[in-house]
């Protein structure tokens, strides 16, 4: 089953939407680089995705890392994720959107702002050739087209480690596009981070936090990004 596929939540008393992290706030903005030896990257702690679908310990070519930082504009994530093979889309489009990157490697990012309505919430995701796709979700009201359409202004980067294998990517999106209002320390959102691996039929995902279900699209199990505050 395509993670795209909504399907009904397992709710897991006790276990759904416990995990949270706290992003540090950066000094400034800059264009991203998918370079972890950036100055301000040296600031973030390093998270870890390493669990699938139902919680179970992912592969090392699976897992992957990712680092968070907030300005007052834009949310960055930065990904590490070493490989054994990578499944590539032909014929990469880097200034336009990739609608259906899913169906190859790819890091995602679900977040959202409404805690009254947990179903509404942004996609947003990037390759290791630095493709990119954003979405806008709406479980309840589907968008035309599975919200693919719609356009947060993120900006992407990536690259990729022949000699390590390892891939970066990092995305730049503007907070707008998740709340309608200026952040400020202590702000709260809904948000869980994927990878997927591998083509069918050893296609893989594996998560920052379980959603107990195949799907990706278990807003239930989202746990908190909390904006951390000083400079």
């Amino acid at each position: 089953m395509r993670h795209h596929l909504f399907v009904t939540a397992l709710a897991v008393a006790g276990t759904l939407g416990a995990a949270e992290f706290t992003v540090t706030r950066a000094k400034r903005d800059a264009a991203p680089t998918a370079n972890p030896k950036a100055a301000a990257w040296k600031r973030a702690p390093v998270l870890r995705g390493a669990v699938n679908p139902m919680g179970e310990a992912a592969g090392p070519a699976d897992a992957f890392d990712f680092k968070v930082l907030w300005t007052d504009e834009n949310l960055y994530f930065l990904f590490i994720c070493p490989y054994d093979q990578l499944n590539l889309k032909p014929a990469p489009d880097t200034k336009n959107e990739t609608n259906r990157l899913w169906e190859w490697d790819v890091t995602e990012i679900f977040v959202g702002a409404d805690f009254d309505n947990i179903t509404h919430y942004r996609e947003y995701q990037v390759s290791p050739q630095a493709e990119w796709v954003d979405l806008d979700i709406n479980r309840n009201q589907p968008l035309p087209e599975g919200g693919w359409r719609w356009n947060s202004g993120m900006k992407v980067a990536a690259r990729v480690d022949k000699s390590k294998k390892i891939w970066y990517g990092e995305m730049m999106i503007p907070i707008r596009s998740i709340m309608n209002r200026a952040p400020k320390a202590g702000d709260k959102m809904r948000v869980n981070v994927y990878r997927l691996t591998g083509a069918a039929p050893k296609r893989t995902s594996t998560m920052w936090t379980p959603t107990r279900n195949p799907s990706h699209h278990t807003p239930e199990a989202f746990g908190t990004l909390v904006l951390g505050g000083g400079n």
